[in-house]
């Protein structure tokens, strides 16, 4: 079991909101936390901890104004921590190498992939062989939806027809390196991380999973570690310390190293 930081950069900024709330229209979110510190900044800080596998996300939608202002943040980070850092938001074929050349370790992609309500596999085989299954994360992000947990896309707002299970995890893992997992209907909120979501993370045993939403307490991390017997990794935002929380980062790496969670 890892612990695998994150850097969420919005509208130019590095912060933490509450995930469902994210919207489109006006660049809008309901926000728990923003950073004076540039991006760069927590890269440094990573790197410093030698802590690797880390995800920052560009919440923005491509192609306006405030995702070109939260680009310029991901390259300065890239360029801090070249090999340490994963990225997501806006990502697609055609420029999934170029994360890669400024020091990607892998990059992460949803929307490109989820698209229309669908599995696109045509763009899914697009990017794993843009940049190779070695260097490609599929974000599956997930949302009870009429009692089912169901993929989402477009930064969270919309639904798709694929329930998010393992046999699902098991279906696409030819085709990346790892999966990371955002609880939406935790993510932000620091209640909890959410058992169901877990429980079908504990049946796959494939691709490296890292699980995000609503940690919030030391026993949240040892719980996870154990239910999932120390195969499932962790990202954690609003509850740290670094991000206004009150959980103590070097205390997580610490946790997360115990051999009694494994």
């Amino acid at each position: 079991m890892r612990f695998r930081p994150c850097i969420d950069i919005h509208n130019g900024k590095v912060k933490q909101i509450v995930g469902s709330s994210l919207r489109d229209e006006g660049a809008a979110a309901s926000e728990n936390f923003i950073s004076e510190q540039d991006a760069a900044y927590y890269a440094r800080m990573f790197r410093e901890r030698f802590l690797t596998g880390g995800h920052m996300i560009i919440l923005n939608k491509k192609g306006t104004p405030e995702y070109e202002a939260s680009l310029k943040q991901c390259m300065g980070a890239l360029e801090e921590y070249p090999g340490g850092l994963q990225v997501g938001g806006g990502v697609n074929a055609d420029n999934a190498q170029s994360f890669i050349d400024a020091g990607a370790s892998h990059v992460i992609v949803t929307s490109y992939v989820f698209s229309d309500g669908r599995i696109n596999m045509e763009n899914l085989e697009k990017i794993s062989s843009a940049v190779s299954p070695e260097h490609l994360v599929l974000d599956m992000s997930c949302k009870k939806c009429d009692g089912v947990l169901t993929v989402m896309t477009d930064r969270w707002q919309n639904k798709t027809e694929h329930e998010f299970n393992a046999e699902l995890l098991e279906k696409l893992s030819g085709y990346c390196d790892e999966f990371l997992v955002h609880a939406v209907d935790s993510e932000g909120k620091q209640a909890g991380p959410q058992e169901d979501v877990l429980e079908i993370l504990r049946r796959y045993s494939g691709k490296p999973v890292t699980y995000a939403g609503g940690i919030a307490t030391y026993d949240d991390i040892r719980s996870i570690g154990r239910l999932c017997e120390g195969r499932t990794d962790i990202t954690i935002g609003s509850s740290l310390d670094i991000y206004g929380g009150h959980l103590d980062m070097d205390e997580i790496i610490r946790i997360c190293k115990d051999p009694d969670l494994s």
